[in-house]
């Protein structure tokens, strides 16, 4: 008969003891023991959540206390010749790797950040020489698997599989040429691979779960030779083991061709994001006997699943593989990683509106009921009947709309997207206006979240101060952060953001459309999680969002006051959006109300505003195809947002992990026509900046001069030397310093030294570069 798995799970714990955890121990509270015990606690409950639910195959070695690409490149040794060499302990030294370390006369910066995939996760990059020799270093696979044995749970390791981490990587800084081909480690890495599926086996294990993203890609197609050549190496090194080759968040396309003939025993597919995909899968492998793992729960969003169209699916499924259930895994469409832990922590939402979600325990529930179903549709006869029941009350409630919203978004007009004047006439206008120097200072907009900044916002939240009071503290929060600004020298400030939770939540706690969780918390990257709101129907703004704070800052200064907004394709692509229409109109329903936000700013005398857009590459489609109609409609939604003011108003906007290298993105960041661009820098050298010249980027650019994800302190002559390096392929007049992006994770101490060396470094440059 057919089985139910997941093929992963959030490992932050329900009410965020990872997070603690974790952070207690980078701060000396607790000892690594500590640290590791409650890491296993969590594992043992997750594994304990998932058969509870009714699951049968229980995921092993997704747990990650920081993350589990990082985890693998411990595993196989993909360390940095520093780190390997730094005298720390396996868990500093992978630490070490994710956020630096800079203490004991260990100085080590972090290794680079990506974003997995068009998801809002973050993964360490792996780092690839010519020297790189792969051994197995870490049993973590192998001890996560036979805990949960010896727990009692059926069991199926997970690994990131040899090509994936190949081609997420990159060429480390110790190699000797730059063009080092590290596709010619395939081999070696794929030999250590399947040693490490042996001694699987050896522990007992009978499936392994082999996770291809890549293969979503259009880069997929070209990797037939080296698909075939790394799992016959798997095969021959590991012949009892049973390969689930699990592909998700898009479709596997032509890669069907050659993935029909590899020596696999399962194919996993996500038929949330891509169910145009099955017939071709079904008809690729129905003469064979690999099985076919169906991703009918989305590990993706938080709606119920359908669960009656779900089942007709499967059922279509098995009919195709010639009646054979044993040939069908029921499952999530990928980690359910993406999606916070239970709908059970939740006690504000309104009964009728948490009745629409699930989140991960409640997707598990659904694929066992579906599974459950397929082998006796009676078995889940009242279940179904209460899903569908949900179901219909919610597609109700989406007929729903704002006709105010619709009618005026219908009515914008194509001279509604374009500034009143040119970036070359606007830039003289804008540098006299604010009066700034050559590399000109600033910051991406946050400040220190400090513990009594979250205890008044607690405080606030249950009642137990006034709003008054609450306004009162926040006042003298802003009013200490100007205060640093002026003495450290910053140009153009920042209020801080003290009364923000989130970038995204903030904004949606201000407008109509959203709803929000009390600890629907998510892993975006280490121990950083955040609540993503809930679009639930049309978006609009009933009243100003920062205005007040803004202004109030702009009072306490003569130095120009940035504005700070959180843009359009961010806060959707950092919510779940409605699934009922396209995420081009959501998108622009938040332009609009963003652009009257922007209005007012300028009325209240703010000639700075930044709208950060971090997230435009994060949605780019994965499939290239698709990527025109993307960009189209996310670069219009900025626009919408930014083009109703004066010419004398600075925009600026602000990317991290983005992918430079693509001509299309490139021309998106140059078609949003903002007048100054930051960019996450400090750990790529002189790549992105190479980038932005050959393409001819006209408008300013502010490279980031040190990694906001460190507590490490880079010198002045560092920070200098970065800058130098800067002039060496962008006008000096159109450079800004800053950091990689916002300092609210650090401490005030780690940030004061960070900037002081940052303006120190921009003062020195304008001595000697000018």
């Amino acid at each position: 008969m057919s089985q139910s798995a997941v093929l992963g799970f959030p490992r932050i714990g329900p009410l965020r003891e990872v997070k603690k955890a974790n952070e207690a121990y980078w701060s000396g509270k607790i000892s690594s023991e500590e640290l590791l015990k409650v890491a296993k606690e969590q594992r043992l409950l997750t594994y304990q959540t998932i058969k509870e639910q009714g699951v049968d195959v229980i995921p092993t070695g997704t747990f990650s206390l920081y993350d589990h690409v990082l985890d693998i490149s411990n595993t196989f040794g993909i360390v940095p010749e520093a780190y390997a060499k730094s005298g720390l302990s396996a868990l500093d030294q992978s630490f070490a790797m994710a956020r630096g370390h800079q203490k004991g006369g260990v100085d080590l910066p972090a290794q680079e950040m990506q974003k997995w995939f068009d998801s809002n996760y973050h993964y360490i990059v792996p780092e690839f020489t010519e020297s790189s020799a792969f051994a197995i270093k870490d049993t973590k696979p192998i001890d996560d698997f036979l805990e949960a044995k010896q727990a009692g749970y059926n069991a199926r390791p997970v690994l990131v599989g040899p090509l994936t981490i190949l081609a997420i990587g990159k060429v480390g800084a110790d190699a000797k040429s730059e063009t080092f081909d590290r596709w010619t480690l395939l081999p070696k890495l794929a030999a250590v691979y399947g040693e490490l599926l042996a001694k699987l086996s050896e522990a007992g294990a009978e499936w392994v779960q082999i996770d291809e993203p890549i293969l979503a890609l259009d880069a997929g197609a070209d990797l037939a030779s080296e698909f075939k050549q790394t799992y016959e190496t798997l095969a021959k090194a590991a012949p009892s083991i049973k390969v689930l080759l699990a592909t998700y968040f898009g479709r596997v396309g032509n890669t069907v061709n050659f993935l029909k003939d590899l020596p696999i025993a399962g194919l996993h597919v996500d038929l949330d994001r891509a169910p145009e995909q099955l017939d071709e899968v079904l008809s690729a492998f129905a003469s064979t006997n690999v099985v076919i793992s169906l991703g009918l729960v989305s590990g993706r969003n938080i709606w119920k699943t359908d669960l009656s169209a779900a089942l007709q699916t499967a059922q279509k499924a098995v009919s195709a593989l010639g009646g054979d259930a044993k040939r069908v895994i029921i499952s999530s469409s990928s980690s359910l990683l993406h999606t916070p832990i239970t709908l059970k922590n939740e006690k504000k939402l309104a009964p009728e509106i948490l009745d629409w979600f699930s989140f991960a325990t409640e997707k598990a529930a659904e694929v066992a009921t579906l599974n459950a179903a397929l082998k006796d549709p009676n078995s889940a006869t009242a279940i179904l009947e209460v899903n569908q029941r949900s179901i219909k009350a919610r597609r109700d409630f989406e007929k729903n709309s704002n006709p105010a919203v619709r009618e005026r978004l219908a009515a914008v007009k194509e001279s509604d997207y374009k500034r009143s004047e040119p970036f070359s006439v606007r830039s003289e206008t804008q540098r006299k206006h604010l009066n700034l120097p050559t590399f000109p200072t600033t910051t991406i907009g946050s400040f220190p979240q400090t513990k009594e900044i979250r205890q008044y916002r607690a405080r606030f939240t249950k009642g137990e101060i006034t709003q008054a009071e609450y306004e009162k503290f926040l006042e003298a929060e802003i009013q200490d952060v100007v205060k640093r600004q002026e003495e450290i020298g910053i140009d153009v400030l920042v209020h801080g953001e003290p009364e923000r939770n989130d970038m995204v939540q903030y904004f949606g706690e201000l407008l109509d459309g959203f709803v929000f969780t009390q600890n629907a918390w998510v892993q975006s990257f280490g121990s950083r999680y955040v609540r993503p709101p809930i679009i639930v129907s049309d978006v609009s703004r009933p009243a100003p969002m920062t205005v007040r704070w803004s202004k109030y800052a702009q009072s306490l200064t003569k130095r120009p006051m940035k504005g700070m907004l959180t843009g359009p394709v961010t806060i959707l692509n950092w919510s779940f959006p409605r699934a009922d229409v396209t995420r081009e109109l959501q998108a622009k329903q938040i332009g609009l109300a963003l652009r009257d936000e922007v209005s007012d700013l300028e009325k209240a005398g703010i000639f700075a505003i930044q709208v950060d857009e971090p997230a435009i590459r994060e949605g780019l489609p994965l499939r290239s195809q698709d990527h025109t109609a993307y960009l189209k409609w996310a670069v219009d939604s900025f626009k919408l947002a930014t083009s109703s003011i004066s010419p004398s108003v600075h925009i600026a906007s602000h990317f991290c992990y983005s992918d430079f290298a693509n001509k299309q993105i490139m021309q998106s960041i140059l078609d949003l026509d903002a007048d100054m661009v930051s960019i996450e820098n400090s750990k790529a050298g002189a790549k992105i900046l190479k980038t932005f010249r050959d393409f001819k980027y006209t408008q300013d650019i502010g490279p980031g001069l040190f990694d906001i994800h460190s507590p490490r302190v880079p010198s002045e002559e560092e920070m200098f030397a970065r800058l130098k390096d800067f002039t060496a392929h962008i006008e000096k007049e159109r450079i800004w310093a800053n950091p990689d992006c916002g300092l609210k994770t650090r401490t005030w101490e780690e940030c004061t030294a960070q900037l002081k060396n940052m303006v120190a470094a921009a003062a020195r440059g304008r001595k000697e570069l000018a």
